[in-house]
């Protein structure tokens, strides 16, 4: 049986500031693949660390409940934790095949392919817009006008309400960064926030005609012989376009570091665009987007050597999977654009595989092709600020020099 140690700490969103604790995760991953990490204030977890053991938890998933005590680590109030619940990714089957199946369509990789000339002009637009500044935070100048025009068509969002969306997705991930926060140090109020702004937009959508897009294909699905209430929609709503706005964001922004940080595969990409879709796995493997997500035991079970106790939250560390000696060799630690396979979690795996994963890895591709044929030199200007975050591992500011 592992005994706990608190002489680690791998909670602290302070020792994410800095870049993940991979030397940490290496260690752990040798010693003590199953960790037990206390939490200040309330339970601890048990730490999942290797790829394998991901996986085993991903598909157990009624006895690892994704809706039992939600999907962060920090145990939720009632109210917060009632409007998690009606989330895709905090839904356990059978309902989560309930709610996922009537949209699951709109995500299929021939209808995403559909987008991609609608995704490059936008690219363009956004290429146009910083070529003209030339000095940008690509995080917040770039990066951000993707996804939340993306979203925001695929949904029906009115365009002066997109920016406002995309801040409150940002704020929804990071709220252990008193610089993205919300007022009370916490989501809440950018959760509750979007839910309210959802609401009363399917309210307006339904005394208008039928449009052909997302939202009205949502409220007029049936999910399980219902449909969604207004309430219903507004925490499906928060799920779909934090994911759709933040990740997207986070992999863009992140990847174009990566790239910058490796100059000599950026140079690759120039030369060879085909490279560019296995440069945005490898970006996904190597700076991931989330750091986690948590389960909760239903009943007593064994990993490893570990003896997890009904009731005891568990939280699979993509971060650490995905720099797995065991499944991506001695040079897991590596970037490398020319990796394959390349079998990373960052979409998740089993009940829970990303919905938007198609629609993610088109947005990486045309976007990079776009970037690196409209500026033939990218510099950083400044030192890149990460956000503070035991959750999302994300960039909150990146200087660079757009030249064209």
């Amino acid at each position: 049986m592992t005994t706990h140690t608190t002489a680690i700490d791998i909670y602290d969103p302070d020792a994410y500031v800095d870049g993940p604790p991979h030397e940490l995760f290496t260690e752990l991953r040798r010693t003590q693949p199953v960790f037990w990490q206390d939490m200040p204030g309330e339970p601890g977890y048990w730490a999942v660390l290797k790829h394998a053991d991901i996986v085993h938890v991903a598909r157990e998933a009624n006895l690892f409940s994704a809706s039992e005590g939600g999907v962060v680590l920090e145990n939720l109030d009632a109210e917060r934790l009632a409007m998690m619940r009606d989330m895709l990714l905090a839904m356990d089957p059978p309902r989560h095949t309930t709610y996922r199946r009537p949209i699951a369509p709109s995500f299929k990789r021939k209808v995403i392919a559909g987008l991609e000339a609608r995704i490059r002009e936008i690219c363009r637009e956004i290429m146009r817009d910083a070529r003209e500044k030339r000095d940008v935070e690509f995080v917040h100048e770039v990066t951000a006008f993707l996804p939340s025009r993306v979203i925001g068509e695929l949904m029906g969002i009115p365009k002066e309400d997109w920016g406002l969306i995309n801040t409150l997705a940002e704020r929804n991930t990071s709220a252990q960064d008193p610089d993205l926060a919300g007022e009370n140090g916490d989501d809440t109020n950018g959760s509750i926030e979007m839910a309210m702004y959802a609401i009363a937009f399917a309210g307006r959508r339904r005394t208008e005609p039928p449009h052909e897009d997302l939202t009205t294909l949502i409220l007029d699905a049936d999910f399980g012989g219902r449909q969604m209430t207004d309430i219903d929609f507004g925490s499906f709503f928060v799920q779909l376009v934090t994911a759709g706005n933040d990740t997207t964001k986070t992999m863009l922004s992140s990847g174009l570091l990566a790239l910058l940080q490796h100059p000599d595969q950026l140079a690759e990409l120039r030369a060879d665009a085909s490279l560019i879709p296995g440069a945005v796995e490898e970006i996904l493997r190597w700076a991931n987007p989330l750091h986690y997500f948590r389960r909760t035991a239903t009943a007593d079970a064994q990993l490893r050597d570990v003896t997890i106790k009904a009731g005891d939250k568990v939280a699979m560390y993509y971060t650490s999977a995905n720099r797995d000696e065991d499944v991506f060799g001695d040079d897991a630690q590596r970037f490398d654009i020319h990796r394959n396979p390349n079998p990373h979690l960052s979409f998740g795996i089993a009940e829970h595989f990303c919905l938007g994963v198609h629609l993610a890895r088109l947005e990486g591709k045309v976007f990079f092709e776009e970037l690196l044929a409209t500026f033939p030199s990218i510099e950083l200007t400044g030192t890149p600020r990460r956000t503070r975050s035991n959750l999302n591992n994300a960039l909150k500011s990146l200087p660079v020099r757009l030249v064209a």
